[in-house]
């Protein structure tokens, strides 16, 4: 067996475990349409979800559509998600892309990768987040800070690599695309309740004998 075969069934084995571990992992963004998804997920940028979920339901409350966020004054929209980080450029981000949704996609959501990160604000991860979490469509693997750290701990990429576009590429190819959508909650939901970025909690690891721990220190 190859090297690659063999991370690609160790990589199995990781997904495996991390169903039974955390068979309901899902998106932790409040959201009742892809809209709702897609302006969280640009609001979380450098914030954690728990705030976004603060502020989200009063805007979800005032604008309804696409062309309600296109036309409303970015002082208001300002006012309401003030307290997240660069709630200007993310207010300005918010009224630009759905204006393109209004005027270019019929004031509907697009479901293509190419579409979506195409909009101010939506890079590929956020692009990811709404399709897989809105859509069910599998287009790629989320990689944020958690996502990142633990690919690396568990030696599932270089553990010198931080760009999130390559750990991407990366686990898609060692990971069958059914998986790609739940991995990427798992690992956060694992990124947060054990494999802490300053302590992680090696001996409660459901893939402890599968990790190689990675830039972890030896007293962790």
């Amino acid at each position: 067996m190859s090297t690659r075969d063999t991370d690609r069934v160790r990589a199995r084995t990781i997904v495996q475990r991390l169903r039974r571990e955390y068979p309901e992992a899902h998106c932790t963004l409040d959201f009742e349409n892809p809209l709702q998804l897609l302006i969280a997920a640009i609001l979380s940028a450098q914030s954690t979800d728990e705030r976004v979920n603060l502020i989200t339901p009063e805007l979800f409350a005032a604008y309804r559509t696409a062309r309600d966020y296109a036309d409303a004054s970015p002082a208001d929209i300002e006012e309401r998600i003030k307290t997240v980080g660069l709630f200007r450029n993310k207010a300005k981000n918010i009224r630009a892309a759905c204006a393109q949704i209004a005027a270019g996609h019929g004031g509907e959501v697009p479901r293509s990768l190419g579409e979506l990160a195409a909009l101010p604000g939506v890079g590929r991860k956020t692009a990811n987040v709404v399709l897989g979490s809105a859509f069910g469509i599998p287009s790629g693997i989320t990689v944020d800070t958690h996502v990142s750290r633990l690919a690396r701990r568990l030696g599932l990429c270089d553990p010198d690599e931080k760009n999130p576009e390559k750990i991407e590429r990366v686990l898609m190819e060692l990971v069958p695309k059914r998986d790609w959508i739940f991995l990427g909650h798992a690992l956060i939901q694992h990124g947060r309740a054990v494999c802490a970025a300053r302590r992680p909690r090696c001996s409660e690891c459901i893939l402890e004998e599968l990790c190689p721990r990675a830039g972890v220190r030896a007293s962790a």
